[in-house]
């Protein structure tokens, strides 16, 4: 009877560990897909997803992330790329999406995979 009790605690217990692993990693991940709009841009947002980057294409999110002190939590990009102007030497974030996602978007179809590099590719109407 004592190890059916234990059994069923060790059990609940598991289950709690589970499902509060679940709750906070949940919390951690951002929105999928994410829509990328800068304040004021001309053109549609970018409906960016990071599963498709980091699961299926499998870049390191330090790759973005650059500068991140904590690659487990990860800042948004324009906490240090501004939307009108430099900071600390940062591109603004119109620069920086441009120049890293279409830098990696063209090596990425120089090595044969495929990969949009037009800007009617990314910004989409929705």
């Amino acid at each position: 009877m004592r190890n059916r009790a234990f059994l069923i605690i060790a059990i609940a217990f598991i289950f709690a560990f589970i499902a509060g692993f679940t709750i906070v990693s949940a919390q951690k991940k951002a929105p999928e897909p994410m829509s990328l709009q800068i304040e004021g841009g001309r053109l549609p947002p970018v409906s960016f997803s990071h599963v498709t980057h980091t699961e299926k294409t499998r870049i390191d999110c330090i790759k973005c992330h650059h500068k991140d002190k904590d690659p487990n939590n990860p800042e948004p990009c324009v906490q240090c790329h501004l939307i009108k102007e430099v900071k600390d030497n940062a591109p603004i974030a119109k620069e920086a999406f441009h120049k890293n996602c279409i830098d990696c978007h063209k090596e990425s179809v120089a090595k044969g995979i495929a990969a949009p590099v037009k800007c009617n590719e990314c910004h989409k109407k929705q």
